[in-house]
């Protein structure tokens, strides 16, 4: 299954496709959906939710066709700075297993419509590598962020991974570090200035300190099944990096560079984990994850094992969607 995966022909696409569809039925038919957040700090979320309206399944298919296009950006991500192979769909596969292993994540919600300004933040952070004029794609990273955090702002904590990762991305001059956090500062001076001129801007400052006030890290999000899924995914993932032959691969600096960047992003998005009494909604883990199995499933030697471990974790997956539903 794996080799399969590593190859980019319309069959791989359309099995892809096929996963997704299946995947994402249960949540067409039973016709409940997770609404998220309805906070004063989301408000590119808020507009777009209350554009779809009360319609669950406008709602389903807005969010299946925000994954599409997710699935193809992430995809292409990983092959233009081969993190999989040249001619690879392992990218896509990865992601649409991870973004959909459970009902929860098959719904229109926050982080879902974050998805796509963070993966375009990590394109122009991965394009500003070793570029000797990156201050455009340091710009962007900073105003995509920006707006992933009008989505879902607790992402809004990639601010620090951004600093933290720029020196290893051969930016770390104080002249680097000021120029995504300018394009980010930009895009929250416009909006305040527009709510300033044209709407409630007290009640727009109110509603954000009321959300810094009451923000807490908690583990009220973690029940036992999210703790056990949670514990099977990372442990799959230690299997895949430190149980196959990968580390024998010499890949490109720029590569392992990279790669670095996505374990240090791990750290930020377990500790996402910890916002909010839904777990499974701060899906920044799921992103970060989808780029180190895609890696590591990419450049692995034996799959034997690996191919043992995926298949079982795609059929418990949809068993889960459709016969236990415990997530």
């Amino acid at each position: 299954m794996i080799k399969f995966f590593r190859q980019s022909y319309i069959i791989q696409y359309v099995m892809i496709a096929l996963l997704a569809i299946i995947l994402w039925a249960p949540a067409f038919v039973s016709g409940k959906a997770a609404m998220g957040m309805d906070e004063p700090v989301t408000p590119i979320f808020n507009l777009v939710s209350r554009l779809l309206g009360p319609s669950v399944i406008l709602r389903h298919i807005v969010a299946f066709v925000l994954l599409v296009i997710e699935t193809l950006l992430f995809n292409a991500i990983m092959v233009k700075n081969q993190i999989v192979g040249k001619v690879s769909s392992m990218g896509a596969f990865v992601f649409v297993l991870m973004m959909s292993m459970t009902q929860t994540q098959t719904n229109f919600y926050p982080f879902g419509l974050s998805l796509i300004f963070l993966l375009l933040m990590l394109k122009n952070l991965y394009d500003a590598y070793l570029q000797p004029d990156a201050e455009m794609f340091l710009l962007r990273s900073g105003v995509f962020l920006a707006l992933a955090t009008m989505c879902y702002f607790p992402s809004i904590v990639l601010i620090v991974w951004m600093l933290v990762v720029l020196p290893m991305n051969k930016k770390g001059s104080a002249r680097f570090l000021m120029i995504p956090l300018f394009g980010f500062c930009f895009v929250y001076f416009m909006y305040f200035v527009g709510v300033f001129l044209f709407g409630d801007f007290q009640s727009l400052l109110d509603g954000y300190s009321g959300y810094f006030s009451s923000l807490q890290l908690t583990v009220e999000g973690f029940n036992l099944r999210t703790i056990i899924l949670l514990s099977v995914i990372i442990v799959s993932v230690v299997f895949l990096f430190l149980g196959s032959n990968n580390a024998n691969f010499e890949k490109a600096v720029a590569v392992r560079t990279k790669i670095s960047m996505a374990f240090i992003m791990a750290f930020f998005g377990i500790l996402l984990l910890f916002v909010g009494d839904n777990v499974l909604m701060n899906g920044l883990i799921f992103m970060v994850l989808s780029i180190l199995v895609s890696y590591a499933f990419s450049y692995m030697g034996n799959t034997g094992w690996a191919n043992l471990m995926l298949t079982v974790f795609i059929l418990l997956t949809l068993a889960n969607h459709y016969y236990f539903k415990l997530l």
